[in-house]
């Protein structure tokens, strides 16, 4: 059995490692918690650049490995868009997706105040 609990905080910290800023992270998260995957994923490739790119191709790559699917993981959206079709699997990947960005937006956070402590 796997912790998803720890494979989330591996994503999270992936992510942050990524360069990527906490504020990312967090307006993803409130675009999630509010509108669902599907929004999130659309918001993150339209309004956060390479970034956001970024976030859904690694996010995309764990659902799948989590979640399993047939489905063509190259377009995230038809990816999420197939999620919906199963409302528990829909609602368990946002689960996994706010957990993995709040880790990230920690790990992020303390990346920078470190990087503030050493200047």
């Amino acid at each position: 059995m796997k912790n998803l609990d720890l494979e989330c905080a591996k994503l999270g910290r992936r992510l942050a490692e990524s360069g990527i800023d906490e504020k990312v992270f967090t307006q993803a998260l409130g675009v999630l918690e509010e509108q669902g995957p599907y929004a999130c994923f659309l918001y993150l490739q339209a309004r956060e650049g390479k970034a956001g790119q970024e976030i859904v191709k690694q996010a995309t790559n764990f659902l799948v490995l989590h979640l399993g699917a047939g489905v063509n993981t190259q377009r995230p959206l038809e990816f999420v868009h197939h999620l919906a079709s199963d409302l528990d699997r829909l609602l368990f990947a946002r689960d996994l997706l706010r957990q993995a960005f709040v880790y990230a937006s920690y790990h992020a956070k303390t990346k920078l105040e470190k990087t503030v402590e050493e200047s």
